[in-house]
């Protein structure tokens, strides 16, 4: 199946350099552009593409707010591409329900790697912004978020689902830790976000950080 994706950019440079990229990978297609987040809105809903890649600052509606409306959807998959990897912009993007979140200094083949994996349901953190996260979450900061109330419904198993989703491991690394397939590891994380009410993997990864943390 072919990938579709959207490029969200108010840089029309950023756009085409990112569309020739993608375009020359086998199995992806861009299949449509936006220069700011109304726009990624309207087309995200009429072109229904797979993958939005998504700029954090842009005029008018930012990356963010879009990213809140179309997670909000599950009308596609939101991955964050941008030159800022300040803690503010990871934090908001995130918790907004992006898949991910790249900095436009990525080179094409992990660009391509990405799109891929988040297409298939993975989560996917720059190198550069995990450390961001495990520094912040080492120092205390942000606060925990009050648990969810679906926290005291998970299965024993589908908390040492989220305990690896905390970890950053993709499913094939689930499966093999817990014995299972990766199948059943795609059930248990869907359960697991239906029950805390979060709209990513990552999500679920930070939660379960921050609650590891606090405790």
């Amino acid at each position: 199946m072919t990938i579709r994706v959207l490029i969200a950019d108010d840089h029309g440079a950023v756009r085409a350099g990112l569309a020739l990229i993608l375009n020359h990978a086998e199995g992806i297609e861009v299949v449509g552009e936006a220069a700011d987040g109304a726009t990624a809105i309207r087309q995200t809903r009429a072109l229904r593409p797979n993958v939005v890649l998504m700029d954090v600052r842009m005029p008018g509606v930012d990356g963010i707010a879009a990213t809140r409306e179309l997670a909000g959807t599950n009308a596609c998959t939101v991955l964050v591409l941008t030159t800022f990897d300040l803690d503010e912009y990871v934090y908001a993007a995130l918790r907004a329900g992006a898949a991910g979140f790249l900095l436009k200094s990525v080179d094409s083949a992990r660009l391509v790697e990405a799109v891929r994996l988040v297409a298939a349901g993975e989560g996917v953190l720059a190198p550069q912004v995990t450390r961001t996260l495990i520094n912040a979450f080492a120092a205390g900061a942000p606060p925990p978020a009050a648990e969810p109330e679906g926290m005291s419904e998970l299965t024993e198993r589908e908390r040492e689902v989220l305990a690896c989703l905390g970890e950053g491991l993709s499913n094939a690394e689930i499966a093999g830790r817990l014995f299972i397939g990766e199948t059943t590891v795609k059930t248990h994380v869907s359960r697991v976000l239906t029950k805390l009410g979060l709209r990513s993997r990552v999500q679920a990864a930070i939660l379960a950080k921050e609650h590891h943390s606090a405790e």
